[in-house]
């Protein structure tokens, strides 16, 4: 299992377990998390969610790179199985906070676009490395520009790996909702979490769906857009490939051969 849930009083624990690859989502941990969601949906005993990463060192780098998915020719079609990870997706309309701790990148936005708010440590980065690597970033820039000043998730999203934006600026848009010290970000969502848990579920639920409400229209047809931008714009899967390559050549996390810009 990569997906460990552990439930007490209410909030259900669920982490992605994969610290020795900085929690990337392959195939399985994808499904895992799917499954996860849809449970929680039947089970009266989970009234409110956390969402960390194993490790410390990252909450999640997106898919992983390893993960073979075959894509139909049409470029107006996409086979994405980050597109089914989030509980929104899922249909789970019972609150759940993001815990970011260290990195969180690229498919990662899917979990923290479909999260009530995010809660992270100092140490946490996050940055969207697809344009470096020739692909374009169409579902993780529509998430985070409903979560963002545009221009910030613009400079994000167009920047790739140069540019990391540090828990201290993300707390400063409104992207983190509050900061704790290393280390401590998941304990801090357990309690607030905990007293999402202690309100009547619903009403809770139904403030969920209602603030997922005032934006679900335009991320609906922003979102149906992404398949074909996707395909038309980012390089074939063996220049991509290349690219990813040259950057574990470089020696530099995240694909950079110099330093990252950190906000």
């Amino acid at each position: 299992m990569t997906v460990r849930t552990e439930v007490t009083d209410g909030v259900a624990l669920v982490t992605l377990d994969r610290p020795e690859r900085h929690n990337a989502v392959d195939l399985a941990t994808a499904a895992e998390l799917a499954d996860t969601w849809r449970a929680f949906r039947f089970d009266d005993t989970v009234r409110a969610a956390v969402l960390t990463g194993a490790g410390g060192r990252a909450f999640c780098t997106g898919i992983d790179r390893s993960a073979d998915v075959p894509q139909p020719s049409s470029p107006y079609s996409l086979d994405d199985p980050l597109l089914h990870i989030g509980p929104k997706a899922n249909d789970l309309w019972k609150p759940v906070i993001a815990a970011v701790e260290g990195m969180a990148c690229g498919g990662a936005f899917y979990l923290l676009g479909e999260a009530e708010f995010l809660i992270a440590a100092e140490n946490a980065t996050f940055f969207d490395p697809h344009t470096t690597y020739g692909m374009v970033s169409a579902y993780e820039s529509i998430l985070m520009a409903q979560r963002m000043p545009y221009g910030e998730a613009a400079r994000l999203a167009l920047m790739g790996t140069a540019e990391r934006l540090g828990a201290s600026r993300a707390y400063e848009i409104g992207l983190v909702s509050e900061l704790t010290s290393p280390g401590a970000a998941a304990e801090v969502a357990l309690d607030r979490a905990a007293v999402l848990a202690a309100q009547p579920t619903g009403a809770v639920q139904g403030t969920v769906r209602a603030l997922w409400a005032a934006k679900e229209a335009a991320r609906a047809q922003a979102l149906a857009h992404a398949p074909a931008l996707i395909a038309l714009g980012s390089l074939p899967p063996d220049r991509q490939a290349g690219l990813f390559a040259a950057r574990k050549r470089g020696g530099q996390d995240g694909g950079q051969r110099g330093h990252p810009l950190v906000r």
